[in-house]
């Protein structure tokens, strides 16, 4: 029997909460302050706040506002986007929050991942994949909200990643992202299959439904499983702001 822990991935973007597809036209769905008390309210296990725009505009994280976040929240807390040090790192789990999450910044500087791992425990280090298919259909990784198309596979970079001391894998399929059009379960399974730590599952699920199908682990079992609605579910018993996620422990 499959464990569930519900993880809320929340984007922001100057401030706000948004909505994207295929990490394009982000639209504003609330405050992130607001919905911390609305997912207090609803007692879900984790909260993940991702900015979307810190590493292209070379921002670094709001701080003050990340307080005010920690301040108000109940459960445990990530944070990625535009952590590029380890003083930056530090702050932030000094706020409150218990992970950091690192994509550029982990192409940029490598021993970053070590460092953090090193100081802080790779338990607090989330390193996020985000992967696109190419003309020929082969699977490439990109970064910088995939404005730019690492040499790396997905594969490769998921097993150096755990080499450097990540403590989980955030995997995002760029083509399924806010789509509803399911997962790639063909990708997560080769990531899962590859790495021993845990990989979240991100993008495509559309319905509550779908999260049944993936908690059955019939082809993902003994993976950790984070599946993502990055809209508002409608009609099944319940809505939220942002995303709805599951974290299934085998």
């Amino acid at each position: 029997m499959l464990r569930v822990r519900v993880i809320p991935c929340l984007l922001l973007k100057q401030g706000s909460l948004v909505k994207t597809v295929r990490f394009r036209r982000p639209a504003y769905i609330g405050d992130p302050i607001n919905t911390v008390r609305i997912f207090n309210e609803l007692e879900v296990d984790e909260l993940a706040f991702l900015d979307i725009t810190a590493s292209v505009e070379e921002q670094s994280p709001d701080l003050d506002m990340l307080q005010r976040i920690a301040d108000e929240c109940f459960m445990p807390l990530s944070y990625g986007g535009g952590i590029r040090d380890v003083a930056t790192a530090e702050r932030i789990l000094q706020i409150g929050f218990e992970k950091v999450v690192l994509n550029s910044a982990a192409f940029d500087n490598a021993q970053l991942v070590t460092d953090l791992a090193r100081r802080f425990g790779s338990q607090a280090v989330i390193v996020s994949i985000d992967v696109t298919k190419g003309t020929l259909g082969g699977y490439r990784v990109v970064s910088r909200s995939a404005t730019r198309v690492q040499a790396h596979r997905p594969v490769e970079w998921a097993r150096e990643a755990e080499r450097l001391g990540a403590g989980e894998i955030l995997l995002t399929s760029m083509e399924r992202e806010g789509t509803w059009q399911g997962f790639d379960l063909e990708l997560v399974k080769a990531v899962t299959d590859a790495v021993r730590i845990p990989v979240i599952a991100h993008g495509g699920a559309g319905s509550l439904g779908e999260f049944g199908g993936v908690r059955s682990g019939k082809q993902l079992r003994g993976s950790l499983i984070h599946v993502q609605i990055t809209s508002s579910v409608q009609g099944e018993g319940a809505g939220f702001y942002g995303s709805c996620g599951l974290l299934l422990l085998g």
